[in-house]
């Protein structure tokens, strides 16, 4: 039997919520809107929905609009149907309805993410174990004490057993075997950048070692380490080493698909920071890019490094990204319509809504509400008494008679300015809610609250003065 689905909206929405749900065609589920009785479905609230929704008999889902805040658990224990949330614009809802109303299964990955501290040798153990709870929450699966050449580091030891209590996995970079050993001796879980002269000292402990060329670019020279490790019988990381762009870039892909080919069940690692901390492009699309190499070729550790201001978000990223491509192999698709985290700059669908769905909207209103839209044309915006549109907020101003409204004013400058600034990148703009960053920018749900609640005042304020 077809799940029955339960839409609810408000005056101003049904009209297109009809015409999306019509034009899916033959669908696998039945469906049926209902009004709550609001003008605008994200204001309504839990007791109006509990008060006024009549539930048909034999519904099985409760659809709510994406911008609706309450708590859908009260909801559904007082109906006795699951109600969900859905996408915040109605042009969404072919695709949320596309998986069958559930969102894609990102809990699962394959790739271990190492973290590096690259100035380890230089913080405190309480800034060490400060920095790593931040890139443990990131994603990271490993906290990698990265040592420097010719800098002391007399609380390696210390550092590698406070990380070890706080329930932290703990690797040492260095290209000094004694610090190797004393990260060793003191419990670090691998110990990287080893390679077939130095691997001897992974012997006598359990660490497990990260094996490099010991010539740069020499894969034999790894191939030897490899067998030296698999005859001694211990687990070991191979990593190729990813070269920077016009220093070996292009050739040490060319070692990690060789690499694969020679060794098709050795683990590998691959070190992403030669790409993402030296090449002046949004670090996300890089390492996306790096991701997928990563998930084609079967590279389940990655080794992330934050330097530049640029790749602050690299572990996030990184996290995003492996789950991902996890999720569309598995499916055999492109790593498309999974998640939104590493569109950060552009949005694949930047405007909710056509030119002909604000015109018609627009001529509906009958308050004096200000509504901000973007649409290919620029930045709309409209009320009762007219609809106006640009592509310079400031060109907007003189035109909508709060001069002598300080506080409307600035709402309406805050808002236009950021409706521009997405027009401009070409990012999907919702009044009274943030724009979305992606991971770039975690938003903060106090900010989505505060918008909400700014908004909702001066709308309230807006319907007072025009009545």
């Amino acid at each position: 039997m077809a799940e029955r689905l339960v839409f609810l909206t408000g005056h101003l929405a049904r009209v297109r919520l009809e015409k999306v749900l019509s034009g899916l065609g033959e669908t696998e589920f039945a469906w049926e809107i209902i009004d709550i009785g609001v003008k605008v479905a994200a204001l309504m609230t839990e007791e109006i929905v509990k008060r006024r929704l009549k539930l048909p008999e034999g519904a099985d889902r409760v659809i709510l609009p994406g911008r609706y805040r309450g708590e859908l658990d009260r909801l559904t224990r007082h109906f006795n149907v699951p109600f969900v949330r859905g996408p915040d614009e109605v042009a969404d809802l072919p695709g949320f309805l596309g998986r069958a109303g559930q969102s894609p299964d990102l809990s699962r990955h394959d790739m271990r993410i190492f973290a590096e501290i690259v100035d380890a040798p230089m913080l405190p153990i309480a800034g060490l174990l400060a920095r790593a709870r931040v890139l443990a929450d990131a994603g990271a699966d490993v906290i990698d004490l990265g040592c420097l050449p010719e800098t002391p580091f007399p609380l390696l030891g210390e550092a590698v057993r406070a990380l070890k209590t706080e329930g932290l996995a703990v690797s040492v970079d260095s290209a000094s075997a004694e610090e190797l050993r004393i990260g060793a001796e003191a419990g670090a879980d691998f110990l990287l950048s080893l390679n077939e002269e130095t691997l001897p000292l992974a012997f006598d402990y359990p660490a497990v070692p990260v094996l490099i060329p010991s010539i740069p670019g020499d894969l034999d020279s790894l191939g030897r380490a490899i067998e030296m490790a698999e005859r001694k019988g211990i687990k070991f990381i191979a990593d190729p080493v990813l070269d920077p762009i016009h220093f070996g870039f292009a050739a040490s892909l060319g070692r990690f698909i060789e690499a694969r080919r020679r060794w098709p069940h050795v683990e590998l690692l691959m070190g992403t920071g030669n790409l993402t901390e030296l090449t002046d492009a949004d670090s996300s699309g890089v390492t996306a890019m790096l991701a997928g190499l990563c998930s084609e070729l079967g590279v389940r550790n990655v080794l992330t490094v934050h330097v530049s201001p640029h790749t602050v978000r690299t572990v996030e990223e990184h996290d995003i990204a492996r789950r991902v491509m996890f999720a569309a192999r598995a499916d055999g698709a492109l790593p498309r319509d999974y998640h939104p985290g590493l569109l950060q700059v552009h949005d694949r669908k930047p405007y909710a809504s056509s030119l002909e769905d604000i015109a018609a909207l627009a001529a509906d209103v009958r308050d004096a509400n200000f509504r901000i839209m973007t649409a290919e044309d620029g930045v709309h915006i409209f009320n009762s008494k007219g609809h106006a549109v640009a592509s310079d907020a400031f060109a907007l101003f003189p035109g909508l008679g709060v001069e002598n409204d300080g506080a409307h004013a600035f709402y309406l400058g805050a808002e236009l300015m950021k409706a521009e600034i997405a027009w401009r990148l070409g990012k999907r703009y919702a009044q009274d809610e943030p724009l979305a960053w992606g991971v770039a920018a975690p938003e903060p749900e106090a900010d989505r609250t505060r918008l909400a609640e700014a908004g909702h005042t001066l709308r309230a304020k807006g319907r007072k003065e025009g009545e």
